[in-house]
């Protein structure tokens, strides 16, 4: 089925459509500029089994198989879930891609596990990228590249290892299948992910754009899927940038191999302005560039 055929097929009104676009985009901007959210990240900072100061946070942290440990002095306190911790806190063992975040006085930081490490992020609502965010660039909303799909679900979900935005690092998600869309004539595939939500699927890609006008280590789109028919819809205008495309201090998984399109989806976000490069200070925003 060609993208033409697609958009009068799916999209009564392309008025309406951008208009849906535009609110939708509004909300995630709003949702990714929180003030202790991904561009409010001030460093990333990998824990090891000896006790260590962290910049800009108290206490000496160190992991272990009780898992993230805090030795805080003094009058040092953190807040976790209304808890005010004083003192050594162990806070157990962390599940790879969990988390929890801790209060402290400037901001909250968190802390999780990637890659089978544990890892501390501080945000800070005052850090000068958040503050200077003025959005990300994006096609505009063309109703053509919301297209029709078929989820092929696997007989059992499959293992996947994927790479990390951080050398070194891997991520391993259990992949149920793929979905198949076709564009001006030929069948194209993504390997598909759980997402957050029953019913929700997310696929990393990348295609003829990224590193040209789009960032280029990655994209990711939600897919909706019912138990009910295989049948679905990937709207391309809806794919959008993954943290590290604004940060290095993000551990974003990369696409697979087979997720790697030769077209190029002129949809979706861009390629952000500026990001966070190297050491966790105002002198580390840079200019986006095309490549990680």
């Amino acid at each position: 089925m060609s993208l033409q055929t697609t958009a009068a097929e799916a999209v009564p009104s392309r008025e309406r459509f951008a208009e849906e676009w535009e609110a939708w985009h509004r909300e995630h901007e709003k949702r990714r500029a929180d003030p202790h959210g991904f561009l409010a990240v001030t460093g990333l900072f990998w824990l090891s089994a000896e006790p260590t100061e962290i910049p800009g946070l108290p206490g000496l942290w160190s992991t272990g198989e009780e898992g993230p440990t805090v030795e805080l002095a003094g009058d040092d306190v953190l807040l976790l879930g209304g808890t005010v911790i004083a003192g050594t806190h162990r806070f157990g063992p962390i599940a790879e891609r969990g988390g929890i975040t801790v209060g402290f006085d400037g901001g909250v930081v968190e802390i999780a596990k990637r890659g089978g490490r544990d890892i501390l992020r501080p945000r800070r609502p005052d850090f000068p990228f958040l503050s200077s965010y003025t959005g990300t660039p994006s096609y505009a909303p063309d109703p053509r590249w919301r297209v029709p799909a078929r989820f092929v679900r696997f007989v059992a979900p499959r293992p996947i290892e994927v790479g990390a935005a951080v050398d070194g690092l891997s991520h391993v998600y259990e992949s149920p299948g793929y979905v198949e869309f076709d564009v001006d004539g030929e069948t194209f595939r993504l390997l598909a992910f759980p997402g957050h939500a029953p019913g929700s699927l997310f696929a990393l890609f990348t295609d003829a754009t990224s590193g040209v006008t789009t960032y280029a280590a990655n994209r990711t789109v939600a897919i909706d899927v019912s138990e009910d028919s295989d049948e679905t819809v990937i709207d391309f205008n809806r794919a959008t940038n993954l943290p590290c495309a604004y940060t290095d201090f993000a551990t974003c998984p990369l696409p697979p191999a087979e997720n790697h399109l030769r077209i190029e989806v002129t949809a979706g976000e861009k390629t952000p302005i500026s990001r966070v490069q190297g050491a966790a200070s105002a002198a580390g925003l840079v200019p986006a560039a095309g490549s990680l």
